[in-house]
């Protein structure tokens, strides 16, 4: 559905509209060639500007995890990702927006226990592969960053070159959103310490881009 408002209604902007401007600020983060074309396949006019979760956006993106499935890594209903896109030599874009800083707070609701359970052993593994100690708290504040880094994990064991690319906008008034990438910069810096993160060892699979808002206009 057509959004008016936020970040949903912007990240339909980019992706619909602007792409190209993504495509150059992810190419020239990951130093990806000049002609690796990206294709964005969530979301987009033609689909009704869906967005993807679970399954279903394996299937978008026709990803097979065959060592290690996602049925036994995390819940059914998995993380909603904002846009989807992959490039022409494979490599895998699951992508977070957000327009201002209170969309960064989340914590875990699940109340089946068997679905909880599975989470909090995902969230585990996904520690380690970061280098994180047990000790911090991966269900709040900021746990929907911890579910997303979880799937990266998830892909990456099954040997998919997928990428986390955040996108901050800026300047959206409405939602009272940063006006700078400095603002964004401090808000993504005590993320990282409240999850035990350091950032040199997220620089390979997580890309952070801001964007100004009214580079999108119509």
């Amino acid at each position: 559905m057509l959004a008016d408002k936020g970040s949903q209604k912007w990240i339909q902007r980019l992706v619909n509209d602007h792409s190209e401007l993504l495509n150059s600020a992810i190419r020239d983060s990951l130093n990806l060639d000049e002609d690796e074309k990206i294709t964005w396949v969530s979301p987009k006019a033609e689909d009704n500007y869906l967005e993807y979760r679970g399954r279903a956006f394996l299937d978008k993106l026709d990803i097979k995890l065959e060592k290690y499935p996602l049925r036994d890594f995390w819940p059914r209903s998995g993380p909603r990702w904002d846009g989807l896109g992959k490039s022409s030599s494979g490599k895998i874009f699951l992508v977070e927006a957000k327009s201002h800083i209170p969309e960064l707070i989340s914590s875990l609701k699940a109340t089946n226990e068997a679905s909880k359970t599975k989470i909090l052993s995902s969230l585990e593994e996904t520690k380690k592969r970061f280098g994180v100690k047990s000790t911090y708290d991966w269900t709040t504040p900021f746990y929907q960053y911890a579910n997303r880094l979880a799937h990266i994990h998830l892909l990456r064991k099954n040997d998919v070159p997928a990428f986390l690319i955040n996108i901050h906008f800026l300047n959206d008034l409405e939602m009272k959103g940063p006006q700078s990438a400095d603002e964004w910069s401090g808000a993504i810096r005590l993320l990282h310490r409240c999850l035990g993160l350091r950032e040199n060892l997220l620089e390979s699979l997580v890309v952070d881009i801001f964007v100004d808002v009214t580079s999108l206009e119509r």
